[in-house]
């Protein structure tokens, strides 16, 4: 370990060269004069002195960052670019002068109120600015925002929101003196942390803007996030001594990762980097596997493909020259670079794991033998209560699962028969609906319980009827056929073709016809995250591919149909509750710890089944042995660990950041007691769910091996499938590829895209002009 520092730098995976745009200079100058005439520079500090002098702001060098960042725009875009990184770090060293060393809440909340108020969409006249960062901001927004789309401008204007505001999350945690858990910090970290508004920018410095028309779509969402959670990564990393050190910040990675698994620091700071790599890899996996899936089912023209191509290589560019910069830049721990860089690269050491972790991702053997696992204590303070109608749930269940072809196969439905009667019972989706909506009345509660039996088949169904991945576009164009039995209107459907269709046909007008029209799109929205969530699967179950811990935890929301479950006591709970509450970060905090403590305990009862029996390798369990190096008894500890820091994670924001908000939006005693009434029926959702795994067959180690081995109705679908029910469903001749498309196609290897390692620190070369882009910046 290097003397004085509290760990060495791990050895990164650098897939992409950097590269230094040769307008650097230039960028350098104008970023001395643009900071002077703002007042940043001399402006003063809180206990004397100043914040930045012109000495300082060199030493930072944000000119070279972004000319690494931002290799082939021009000069003029580059300046601009340049001033914006400019304001974003003076912003934040303002902030921890000004308002974290002091723990001035109550002065920080009235400064970030009115930042907005420089970014106004319609491109109106702001308010008068009353210092360097608001003055900053009105000039950088009247030279950035006129270029760009009304799409963009929303995009941005929210990611400056989540940067600027959710700084206070990181005041809390310093006053309260609480570090994160690990969940919580990486989805935090991503808002405070400001690289999704860097993908903004990069937006403008490629000249060429995301189409909005599918900028929420998940391989867009998951490139913005895997991005932005590498640069976070990374900037801890880099950070640590003087954030955690010198400052007493909390809002580190690897100090999160010390205090949650009580490990050391260096120990901590390699498993960063590992998850680190992880995301890059996901960057990586989801630009060749499934931003073409998109192109192609969005029929998206040309140019929408060139856009995202060159936002894609953008993203790229950035995380090579970020690392660059930090290398460089006096804010960092970097005298290690030349070791971290230029050190051994022979078999056995950090750089050849690094390089094979994504090769390795892939190499999971499936149906490992498992046998049965002792469960760890599950730690639940919540009282659970069940619904006294709950018998006649479970009659009504059972002749509706019947009705809708669950229960056996029926020539005319494709996909019946999944499950049989006696599994069904066992099952007892009911019991878990009584938990979840104790006070509901009859009509309720059966719906309920419908929703849960019909999400739990759709979920055997789809590895069953398409393969594990292996037909993709015939599930790809169920998940459109699904669709379309959802009218916001409730207007007419297709006929149903199979159970899926039929179950859902009949869940839809029973369930939105409760609803407004607003509150049906919502509702219609859940449906269909969870049901896309189905195809995440496939394409992954195809790869072999041991899932990113990030992105399996914030898909595994999805595929457990937290949101749709959730929805149903929203929704109702939302007639009396503004909006403004349920957009609120501890309302959104409080639901994301709820899903996930109930779908990380539904991993930890389902590892048997899923791993011994199915093959399946997206389980929690799982993702923790390949990632920490451990068996599965360890990585059940982990994962309860987890549980019980999203329940303390719940229970803390309840007591301590749901009541200023309640204040802050003046509640009526009508809504204050619906608010109560919500926040009860989360805990009721945990409560019911692991009530639920308690009771039902569906996991029971003495039944798993008769149920698999009995074929079509195993608990969680089988190896084989009903003879009534066809292997393979024909794909619509619009989604047909010719053999020729796909012979070869195999999952992306690191010895694809891996470069030749450099063998020192030497600066980057200097970018060469690129014609293409160019010509598309001028465009």
């Amino acid at each position: 370990m290097p003397e004085n520092h509290p760990f060495e730098l791990p050895v990164f995976y650098l897939p992409y060269p950097a590269r230094l745009n040769p307008n650097v200079e230039g960028a350098r100058a104008h970023a001395r004069v643009w900071a002077k005439e703002m007042g940043m520079l001399d402006a003063p500090a809180e206990e004397g002195g100043v914040i930045w002098d012109e000495a300082e702001l060199d030493r930072h060098d944000y000119g070279l960052l972004c000319a690494y960042t931002h290799p082939d725009c021009d000069a003029p875009a580059l300046d601009l670019v340049t001033d914006w990184y400019v304001w974003v770090f003076f912003f934040d060293d303002h902030f921890l002068d000004a308002f974290k060393r002091t723990r001035d809440m109550q002065g920080a909340k009235a400064y970030l109120d009115r930042i907005p108020l420089f970014m106004p969409l319609d491109l109106s006249e702001p308010p008068q600015p009353e210092n360097p960062v608001e003055l900053g901001l009105v000039d950088l927004w009247r030279r950035t925002a006129p270029s760009m789309s009304m799409g963009w401008r929303r995009r941005f204007l929210e990611s400056t929101i989540n940067l600027l505001f959710e700084s206070l999350w990181e005041l809390t945690n310093i006053t309260t003196d609480r570090v994160a858990n690990p969940i919580e910090y990486i989805e935090m970290r991503r808002k405070v942390g400001g690289a999704p508004w860097s993908a903004g920018i990069v937006e403008y410095a490629v000249g060429a803007e995301v189409p909005d028309a599918v900028a929420g779509e998940r391989p867009l969402e998951v490139l913005r996030d895997t991005f932005s959670d590498a640069v976070h990564l990374r900037n801890d990393l880099f950070s640590y001594e003087r954030e955690v050190t010198d400052e007493g910040e909390n809002a580190n990675a690897v100090l999160v990762f010390e205090r949650f698994l009580g490990m050391g620091t260096q120990q901590a700071a390699n498993l960063v980097n590992d998850i680190l790599t992880s995301r890059l890899h996901q960057f990586e996996n989801t630009t060749l596997t499934e931003l073409p899936i998109l192109a192609a089912d969005r029929r998206l023209s040309p140019a929408e493909q060139t856009a995202i191509a060159l936002y894609a290589k953008g993203l790229q560019d950035w995380q090579a020259g970020g690392h660059e910069w930090h290398m460089r830049s006096s804010r960092y721990m970097n005298d290690a670079a030349q070791r971290v860089l230029g050190g051994p690269s022979g078999i056995g050491t950090g750089a050849a794991r690094i390089s094979l972790s994504g090769l390795k991702q892939h190499a999971r053997e499936p149906f490992r033998q498992v046998g049965p696992m002792t469960l760890p204590e599950i730690h639940l303070p919540y009282e659970l209560r069940l619904n006294p109608l709950l018998d006649q749930a479970r009659r009504h269940g059972e002749e509706w699962a019947a009705a809708m072809g669950f229960l056996a196969p029926d020539p005319a439905l494709p996909g019946s028969g999944l499950w049989d009667r006696e599994q069904f019972l066992g099952f007892d989706f009911a019991i878990c609906s009584a938990g979840i909506a104790p006070e509901a009345e009859q009509a309720e509660l059966d719906t309920s319980a419908d929703w849960l039996a019909w999400g739990t088949y759709g979920d055997d169904y789809y590895p069953a009827v398409f393969g594990r991945g292996r037909n993709l576009a015939p599930a790809i164009a169920q998940h459109r056929r699904l669709l379309e039995f959802l009218p916001l209107d409730l207007g007419p459907t297709p006929a149903p073709a199979n159970p899926i269709e039929k179950g859902l046909a009949d869940l839809w007008r029973r369930t939105a016809a409760q609803f407004d029209e607003r509150a049906r799109a919502e509702f219609k929205d859940t449906v269909t995250v969870m049901v896309e969530s189905w195809l995440w699967e496939l394409h992954s179950e195809n790869q072999n591919r041991v899932p990113d811990p990030v992105d399996y935890v914030e898909m595994r929301r999805r595929t457990f149909g937290s949101d749709l479950t959730m929805a149903l006591a929203r929704l109702k709970a939302g007639r009396e509750i503004p909006d403004a509450v349920f957009r609120s970060r501890p309302i959104r905090a409080m639901e994301t710890a709820a899903m996930d403590q109930s779908c990380l305990l539904n991993d930890l009862f389902s590892y048997r089944k899923e791993t011994e029996f199915e093959g399946q390798i997206a389980n929690a369990v799982t993702i923790v042995e390949e990632y920490l190096g451990c068996g599965p008894v360890e990585a059940m500890e982990v994962v309860n660990a987890l549980m019980t820091a999203r329940v303390e994670q719940f229970q803390f924001i309840a007591e301590n950041d749901l009541p200023p908000v309640v204040a802050e939006l003046d509640l009526d005693a009508d809504a204050r007691r619906a608010l109560d009434a919500y926040v009860l029926s989360l805990r009721d959702w945990n409560a019911a769910i692991l009530n639920w795994h308690r009771v039902t067959a569906r996991y029971d180690d003495d039944k798993l091996r008769p149920l698999m081995m009995a074929g079509p109705g195993a608990a969680g679908g089988s190896r084989d499938f009903p003879k009534s029910a066809p292997l393979e469903a024909e794909a619509p001749k619009e989604f047909r590829l010719p053999a020729t498309a796909t012979a070869g196609l195999r999952p992306p290897s690191w010895r694809d895209y891996l470069p030749a390692r450099r063998d020192s620190a030497d600066p980057a070369p200097v970018a060469t002009t690129n014609p293409t882009i160019a010509a598309i910046m001028r465009r």
